[in-house]
């Protein structure tokens, strides 16, 4: 059975995008090292045409600033790369199918809906052993959605603040781990989109 484990808080939730990326930055020290050399020009647009909502203003500006990168060999962020946002875009409808299934199979006092459901869960990440991180849509906007866990193990729990934040507090264990395993304050990989285009 499934269940929902509860909801979590950060200490303070912040609202501006540098600050949660400056945040998290401190939180992986070697994280900066990954800096793109120039902004990445995702087309933003194009994302948040093709899946029907705006995104949250952290995630684009971490892909703005970063490559897709791996925490702790734990966790995968997936940037859109220039050029190819409807593939990313497409990333995350075959995502959502696996979303659908899991909120369908989950037992929970309060159901949850895969995006485009009002209140829908959107994945932004997934962990290297099946976990999902979904933002949950809001019809305030994105800059305030909520981080929903989604275990394999079958727990769900909610994190209040901004995706990028709640990466900073994973690492730091800021927030109770809740089915999840400590991961390092480290960039295992991440990938170069300059080599991929040249």
């Amino acid at each position: 059975m499934d269940d929902l484990i509860g909801t979590q808080a950060p200490r303070l939730r912040l609202t501006e995008a540098i600050e949660a990326v400056a945040y998290l930055e401190r939180a992986v020290p070697g994280l900066a090292a990954h800096r793109l050399p120039s902004s990445a020009n995702v087309d933003w647009s194009v994302v948040e045409t093709e899946l029907g909502t705006a995104v949250p203003a952290d995630f684009k500006l971490l892909c703005s600033l970063y490559p897709t990168l791996d925490l702790g060999d734990f966790i995968r962020v997936v940037a859109p790369i220039p050029g190819q946002e409807e593939a990313w875009v497409r990333g995350v409808r075959d995502d959502l199918e696996i979303v659908a299934e899991w909120c369908e199979e989950a037992d929970l006092a309060v159901p949850v809906y895969p995006y485009p459901s009002p209140g829908g869960l959107l994945p932004w990440a997934t962990s290297l052993q099946g976990d999902l991180f979904l933002w949950t849509t809001s019809p305030t906007g994105p800059g305030d959605w909520a981080v929903t866990v989604a275990s394999r193990n079958g727990g769900w729990w909610h994190y209040t603040g901004g995706m990028v934040q709640f990466l900073a507090d994973l690492v730091t264990e800021a927030v109770e781990l809740w089915g999840l395993p400590s991961v390092r304050a480290e960039v295992t990989w991440s990938f170069d989109r300059d080599a991929e285009s040249r």
